[in-house]
């Protein structure tokens, strides 16, 4: 992958050119407490305390709000963020317009609250910004210090808005004000160390996600296959590291999900075609990356680029997105998420998944499909894991994200 947005959103395979079911021993010391939080007044309380719209388990009552990640600047891309609706029930999604005055806003994150949407600006002059969906009222754009930042999220207290920058391998850190707007940045921290891996021409951070119990962020990053774990001063916003992991040289480690109880997580290798199980220490931070295994693409590395994890409410099953292959690959997970058991594959109705993601209920599951611009919905059997296609893929320009609320 290339250092710049451009080259990111025009990505067709070009990149550095394993037993399913690998198990990882539990880990001890894993009491899964929520670490307190200073909560400000009028926002949200400590982690725990209260499940943030993407984790809260709910009965289908009446159309939920959608929203759709894109570029702006790639030909045939949106004119911002896309606005839409879903039945819960039958899948059926309906367009309500779209937010402008959000360039490139590849990947989305919702406040906890549900008051604050925010949208990285993936651009060689990275930002990110705030936008009040009861009004669509753009609230301004912060720098992120860096270059085609493509993930954000929002650390569980609500005060703080974390992204990662692809092109600088860097991540930063944002305060967010009882509005919901963005303060100006209060931490950027590059990968300077390990050196790259094979092929790559430096550090180029993917994902920065805040661990289940609130304790400890994680930045994974491709370019040195490294996850990064720190701590969060809630205070001052300042990040510190705690430890580092290392993926397999080449893997291109892209997206980590966690398993609902916390301890273990999952991994999508993004260079090497590869997933693995992590183990997590919610003490230290310290991650354990198990061995490589199976994505279901039935290719080697060079023909499918393995994208994301969504992980079942309940903690049974996983799926991944493959790109290339252009399906969803089902996990059963086992031995309270310390073992993924792949159990087949089904076609994603579209080209090149991008990003997937569960409705809050886990009964939908959504996959922005980014060359066929179109945003494919599935039902989720919460029997075995299965998949089912709820009618035809909705149009949505060079889908690149979904975020179902």
């Amino acid at each position: 992958m290339g250092t710049g947005g451009l080259s990111r959103r025009g990505f067709v395979g070009v990149l550095a050119g394993t037993a399913a079911g690998a198990t990882l021993p539990a880990m001890t010391g894993c009491d899964g407490t929520p670490a307190p939080a200073d909560t400000p007044a009028g926002r949200t309380s400590t982690p725990g305390a209260r499940p943030s719209p993407q984790g809260e388990s709910r009965a289908p009552s009446g159309p939920r709000p959608l929203y759709l990640g894109t570029y702006t600047s790639a030909d045939g891309g949106g004119q911002g963020i896309g606005v839409a609706t879903y039945d819960p029930v039958s899948g059926r999604v309906t367009g309500d317009g779209t937010i402008t005055g959000v360039p490139d806003p590849s990947y989305l994150a919702v406040h906890p609250d549900g008051r604050t949407l925010y949208a990285v600006n993936e651009r060689d002059d990275g930002a990110v910004t705030a936008v009040r969906p009861a009004d669509r009222k753009v609230l301004g754009s912060r720098s992120t210090g860096g270059s085609a930042p493509c993930h954000l999220s929002v650390h569980p207290s609500g005060r703080w808005l974390l992204s990662a920058n692809y092109g600088t391998g860097s991540v930063a850190v944002h305060p967010i004000e009882a509005s919901g707007a963005l303060g100006e940045r209060s931490d950027l921290v590059t990968h300077s160390a390990p050196p790259p891996g094979p092929d790559q021409d430096g550090p180029h951070a993917h994902q920065i996600v805040t661990s289940p119990d609130g304790r400890h962020v994680l930045a994974v990053d491709l370019g040195t296959d490294t996850v990064y774990t720190y701590r969060l001063d809630t205070k001052a916003g300042k990040l510190t590291e705690v430890s580092r992991a290392r993926a397999a040289s080449g893997a291109g480690p892209r997206h980590l999900a966690f398993h609902p109880d916390g301890r273990y997580a999952y991994l999508a290798n993004e260079i090497d075609n590869t997933v693995a199980v992590c183990a997590y220490d919610p003490e230290t931070g310290r991650l354990t990356i198990g061995p490589g295994q199976d994505t279901g693409s039935g290719s080697g590395s060079g023909t499918n680029y393995p994208a994301q994890f969504a992980v079942a409410p309940d903690g049974r099953h996983a799926w991944l997105a493959n790109r290339g292959h252009d399906s969803l690959a089902r996990y059963a997970v086992e031995e309270d998420g310390a073992r993924l058991r792949l159990l087949g594959t089904v076609p994603v109705a579209g080209d090149f998944p991008r990003q997937i993601a569960l409705s809050p209920d886990g009964n939908l599951l959504f996959a922005a499909n980014q060359k066929s611009g179109a945003v494919a919905v599935f039902h989720v059997d919460a029997a075995d894991g299965g998949l089912r296609l709820a009618g035809e893929p909705f149009a949505s320009p060079v889908a690149v994200c979904a975020l179902p609320l």
